[in-house]
């Protein structure tokens, strides 16, 4: 779980709503890596409780949080933390804020810590005290601060507080390996994964399963069907077929794969994405970009994914209504989850 906090903090990002989320956040791994979560559930007036928790080895209130294990991703280690300190099963959703600081190693050293959040959305548990924490509070997320004694956390919550936890979130996948297309002698709609991509495809079930799929949508794409047929399959739901995003459709008419995504946003829950790399980059680019919300450049290499937060509220002039006034989801997040390493695919 959890060690010490931070004697002193080196890098404090400002809060953003877009990250990219994997294990090497500055070129470097850095010695102990750790995740957690802003644990909230509907409070019993209007406000939103979040959960804060009490160490009695260091005294303090904070956010649950802890050290990854060995082979674990930061999704798994912030959703494995959440229960372990709180006794509460969780959903994941937006990426928060990563945190680095520096931490005591060995017996004079110094080493370097990151932290990354994400907003978690409480499902019914009981707390039970345990050895590393004693004491666990649900506060209005509004009153956290008077709470947490780390500034740290303090910035944490801000960032989640900065939007609502009423967002929509679609898990844009692009599909695993499948091997190359000139090698492929037959359809290629019908081309399959290859084993790099089965066991990319068994990885990736375990990532999108921690937001809480209840609904999975492809393109017509044998290797996009693969990609996510588990996933259908642990929902015993049938995957829906979206000719309008795939690679050739996206082409002749980007605008129609712009607004069925826009649809399948707009109902309310997770909705899992499956589509191809001709069509990622410029959907999600375009939407930031339409949206306001500052990207860079969109990567979308095999088995990655997008979790993309978006606003269902009404607003016109940004090109996603028919009519300028019907309610259009509005990107609000995005956070871009690589595709699982060589040598853990």
């Amino acid at each position: 779980m959890s060690d010490t906090e931070p004697a002193s903090e080196i890098d404090s990002p400002a809060t953003s709503k877009s990250a990219t989320i994997h294990g090497d956040p500055a070129g470097q791994r850095p010695t102990v890596m750790a995740a957690g979560a802003v644990l909230w559930r509907p409070g019993s007036t209007e406000d939103t409780e979040i959960a804060v928790v009490h160490r009695p080895r260091y005294g303090d209130w904070s956010l649950p949080k802890g050290k990854l294990d060995p082979g674990e991703t930061i999704p798994q280690a912030a959703a494995r933390e959440v229960t372990e300190e709180t006794g509460v099963n969780c959903v994941l959703s937006r990426h928060l804020r990563r945190i680095c600081y520096e931490v005591p190693h060995g017996r004079d050293g110094r080493a370097s810590k990151s932290v990354d959040y994400f907003a978690a959305r409480a499902l019914p548990g009981e707390f039970v005290a345990n050895e590393e924490v004693d004491e666990l509070r649900w506060v209005p997320a509004a009153r956290a601060h008077e709470w947490l004694t780390y500034a740290d956390d303090h910035h944490v919550v801000d960032s989640f507080l900065s939007l609502p936890t009423t967002m929509s979130t679609v898990l844009l996948v692009r599909h695993a390996e499948a091997g190359k297309r000139t090698e492929f002698h037959g359809d290629d709609n019908l081309r399959p994964l290859s084993e790099a991509g089965w066991r990319q495809r068994n990885q990736l079930h375990s990532l999108l399963s921690l937001f809480g799929p209840e609904r999975v949508h492809s393109a017509p794409r044998l290797r996009c069907e693969q990609t996510v047929d588990s996933v259908a399959g642990s929902l015993r739901t049938n995957i829906e077929s979206e000719p309008a995003l795939s690679e050739e459709a996206y082409r002749a008419d980007p605008e129609a794969g712009r607004r069925r995504l826009l649809r399948i946003a707009a109902e309310p829950g997770t909705a899992v994405v499956c589509s191809q790399g001709g069509v990622i980059p410029d959907l999600v680019g375009s939407l930031a970009r339409s949206d306001g919300l500052p990207l860079g450049e969109v990567n979308s290499r095999k088995a990655s994914v997008w979790v993309l937060s978006f606003l269902t509220t009404t607003h016109s002039g940004d090109g996603h209504s028919d009519d300028g006034s019907r309610p259009a989801p509005l990107l609000a997040a995005a956070d871009y989850f690589p595709a699982p390493t060589p040598e853990n695919a």
